[in-house]
């Protein structure tokens, strides 16, 4: 039995060796090939034999075979189970843990006893927002976590870096966006750091448009929603 033990575990290693081997072997002949390709962060197999993953930029999918010959940019789908398996994986990859978000880098709005939670990232010159917002008035007994996230245009740095600095943060969010009135000019010497991030954090998380709303229970809804959308979104889970 011990020497069928020390087999087995042999055989376990030599395979995590070839593995290794074979991943060594891929990035180094796609690295030597396509000196512009973007650093892989990971090398798996994927569920079609014979096909590697490749993740890229956090949560960008290639493929490949095992000597890295071909590069394939697209989706893997299973027909016998008619399921978009790169969707998927893209979707489980760029998943946001809620009490993971930087919260240093947003300012909260509460209404009423605030024990609902929200996150919400905007352009503060995104049309779709205002609408948003003004809507997002109706619903009480949130807490709404606001990410600047000024990808429009370079004027939406600026207005997000005077909203940022401005000494009530909610107050100059909410009179833009539902009333129109221009924050005033931020001081020369504030510094917004957090905007950058936010915008980064985007990048990674694949938040691609404004509003994009992240509720507590790690579901994402891209897009303008009416307030009752959001109230049954925040009636399905649990505080």
């Amino acid at each position: 039995m011990r020497f069928l033990t020390l087999a087995v575990a042999t055989a376990a290693t030599l395979a995590c060796l070839g593995a290794q081997a074979q991943e060594a072997a891929i990035r180094k002949n796609l690295a030597e090939r396509i000196p512009q390709m973007p650093k892989i962060d990971e090398v798996i197999k994927s569920p079609m034999p014979g096909l590697y993953e490749l993740r890229v930029g956090g949560s960008e999918i290639m493929y490949t075979d095992a000597d890295g010959n071909f590069l394939i940019q697209g989706n893997l789908i299973d027909t016998k189970l008619r399921r978009n398996l790169t969707e998927e994986r893209i979707e489980k990859l760029s998943a946001v843990n809620f009490d993971d978000l930087p919260s240093k880098d947003a300012f909260t709005i509460v209404r009423g006893n605030g024990k609902r939670k929200i996150a919400v990232f905007e352009d503060p010159n995104c049309g779709y927002c205002k609408r948003f917002e003004k809507d997002l008035q109706k619903v009480d007994n949130v807490t709404i976590s606001l990410y600047l996230f000024p990808i429009l245009s370079p004027d939406s740095t600026d207005k997000a870096r005077n909203i940022w600095c401005a000494k009530d943060k909610a107050k100059a969010w909410t009179d833009w966006m539902v009333r129109s009135q221009v924050p005033p000019a931020a001081a020369a010497n504030c510094d917004a750091p957090a905007l950058a991030r936010n915008v980064e954090f985007g990048k990674k998380y694949r938040i691609t448009g404004t509003p994009t709303l992240l509720f507590a229970d790690g579901s994402r809804i891209p897009g303008a929603i009416p307030a009752e959308q959001v109230e049954a979104q925040l009636a399905k889970i649990k505080n």
